[in-house]
């Protein structure tokens, strides 16, 4: 079993656990107003960087 040698100081400690920390989540705004993920396309419009990626469908067709 292996047994720690030298106590680590708090600084140490800090900079080893600096990514252990639970990220936040990143919210982008598209130009519709609708809230996206980064580097995805926007759920609501369609639209990926300004172009149209996706063509969505409108409740008024029937």
């Amino acid at each position: 079993m292996a047994v720690q040698q030298n106590k680590k100081s708090r600084s140490r400690k800090g900079m080893r656990r600096s990514h252990d920390r639970v990220a936040k989540p990143c919210v982008i705004y598209c130009a519709c107003g609708a809230p996206t993920v980064p580097h995805a396309i926007c759920p609501t419009c369609g639209k990926y960087k300004g172009r149209q990626v996706v063509e969505t469908s409108s409740g008024d067709e029937q």
